[in-house]
């Protein structure tokens, strides 16, 4: 199955949400190559890059679910390799 290279940039404005951020990111662990995570102390929020290799099915459902949580702001940028 062809996968695709990806980093998911993720603001997280309602700090309730990151328990199930970090469940959705756990239950992706097997596409996911890194993560950074950066607290905005000053702003109240936090800001994530999700970096992954996985199907561009698998990409969008991530994606899609934390972009359901309230509170968090995700979009996803695409490498240009060749397939």
């Amino acid at each position: 199955m062809d996968t695709r290279v990806a980093v998911l940039g993720i603001i997280v404005e309602n700090l309730e949400s990151v328990e199930m951020l970090n469940a959705i990111i756990h239950e992706y662990r097997e596409v996911v190559l890194g993560r950074m995570g950066v607290p905005y102390k000053h702003r109240k929020i936090n800001i994530v890059s999700l970096a992954v290799d996985a199907p561009t099915a698998t990409i969008n459902a991530l994606s899609g679910k934390i972009g359901r949580l309230p509170g968090v702001t995700v979009k996803t940028a695409y490498a240009a390799l060749p397939g």
